[in-house]
């Protein structure tokens, strides 16, 4: 699904983004807000893709949990046709996926964590 300029507008108003660096240079973003009651949603994370499958994702996940102390659960929505983000939420995060439902055409995941 294609984002338009008020969904990237809103998107900046509600997920602070965290820039991830690497060697000074920036690489990536991910973003998170609170939904209350101690749940954090990851809003986007995204690397460039030179710099993928270097750990940097798995990394800033574990920015997420360590800045966000008081997390019991964590979620985020993302495709189930994008495969490698998937494999990645659940075989290097540790997330698991509890629902899927549509978005137009686009079946999406929805990941949770909790501890």
């Amino acid at each position: 699904m294609e984002k338009t300029v008020e969904m990237m507008e809103e998107s900046i108003r509600l997920y602070p983004k965290h820039i991830i660096l690497c060697d000074n240079q920036p690489v990536g973003c991910i973003s998170c807000h609170s939904n209350g009651s101690q749940e954090y949603e990851i809003g986007c994370l995204c690397v460039i893709p030179e710099y993928q499958g270097k750990g940097i994702g798995t990394q800033a996940v574990q920015f997420v949990k360590n800045h966000y102390d008081d997390w019991k659960r964590l979620t985020l929505v993302t495709p189930l046709y994008k495969r490698e983000n998937v494999r990645f939420y659940t075989e290097k995060c540790g997330f698991q996926i509890v629902s899927t439902e549509k978005d137009g055409n686009v079946e999406l995941a929805r990941f949770l964590m909790e501890r």
